[in-house]
């Protein structure tokens, strides 16, 4: 992605957004708003930018609040959803995006659920990577969450969500950052089965210093010479920078139940959406589950177009052409160019 195209953008609340910006080649071309996950930045997106812009479409990406070269406040109110939706809508509207579509990952699938909730007059389009549609978090409790998910799935998903939420969580990532990008960008997705969905074997893991078997995108043994040989390296680099203290905040918001508070002002008469969606799951992410997030996106989007990848959690990065591709002739279908 060219350094030249980022943006630093103020929003309105005060925050400022490192952001990737290329407007569309004609105004008959929508403006994709790619918003990722942890512990991510929009480099994430490298493949569909490219890709994308060769097709003719606007890419708006920011590193979300907390990453990368955007704000980092220590402040939890300003992670809150509904903060960072208006945030995301004023920067679109400070580059004049008009027609714009909202592709979400990870954590990036929760704000772009909210952009739906918040703004559906905004946007012509919702696509879902790996975390699926969240309709409404009101009374979300995450130790509820994890004994029903025991209960109903054999596995707690998400038990490493209390350990990232924790104030003591910081020094101990920061400490272990290799080992903590290890196990994110493994190669061996199962081990999220371990290591990630029990509560407390990501925090002895961390304090082990363990490390997995990191995936391709990230290596230099696949293409010794191309891009991807850094990319270890350049993800270290940028996190030895100023940690991930402050990106721990996304944890804080959903465990300290802020999130459950800020939902409260979504309007529960619209949690269906009328628009076109389009959600990618992931039939080896054993955490967030292809199958019922599957089945809560085709409950609440008429309109959905769901697509099963033989991928880990990654799929942007992992099968980038495949999912290009299907995501493209979504777009061509659901919203004409």
């Amino acid at each position: 992605m060219d350094a030249r195209s980022y943006k630093d953008i103020r929003a309105k609340s005060g925050n400022t957004y490192h952001t990737f910006v290329v407007p569309p080649k004609d105004a008959s071309k929508a403006t994709l708003l790619f918003v990722h996950g942890f512990p991510s930045t929009a480099h994430d997106w490298r493949n569909q930018v490219a890709f994308f812009l060769k097709a003719g479409y606007g890419i708006v990406a920011p590193d979300l609040l907390g990453h990368g070269g955007s704000a980092k406040p220590s402040g939890l109110q300003n992670y809150a959803p509904s903060k960072i939706c208006a945030d995301l809508v004023d920067i679109l509207d400070q580059v004049k995006a008009v027609r714009a579509v909202a592709i979400g990952h990870d954590w990036g699938s929760i704000v772009t659920s909210r952009l739906a909730s918040y703004y559906p007059q905004r946007f012509v389009a919702f696509a879902f990577l790996a975390g699926g549609y969240y309709p409404l978090l009101v009374g979300f409790d995450v130790g509820a969450a994890l004994a029903f998910n025991k209960q109903n799935f054999q596995s707690e998903l998400f038990g490493y969500w209390l350990f990232l939420a924790e104030d003591g969580a910081k020094n101990v990532v920061d400490a272990h950052l290799e080992s903590m990008l290890s196990i994110w960008y493994t190669s061996d997705p199962t081990l999220w089965k371990t290591v990630l969905a029990p509560t407390g074997a990501l925090k002895a893991w961390l304090q082990a210093d363990k490390k997995a078997p990191l995936a391709s995108f990230v290596t230099p043994e696949v293409r010794a010479r191309s891009f991807s040989a850094t990319e270890k390296a350049r993800m270290l680099n940028e996190w030895r920078k100023t940690g991930l203290g402050t990106a721990l905040n996304w944890y804080k918001v959903m465990a300290t139940g802020l999130m459950s508070k800020d939902d409260e002002a979504v309007n529960k008469e619209k949690l269906a959406l009328a628009h076109p969606v389009y959600f990618a799951a992931c039939t080896r992410d054993y955490v967030c589950l292809a199958e019922p997030s599957a089945k809560i996106v085709q409950n609440f989007c008429p309109r959905a177009t769901v697509e099963m990848f033989d991928t880990g959690h990654w799929v942007q990065l992992e099968a980038p052409d495949k999912l290009n591709r299907s995501l493209l002739a979504w777009l061509e279908k659901a919203v004409g160019k």
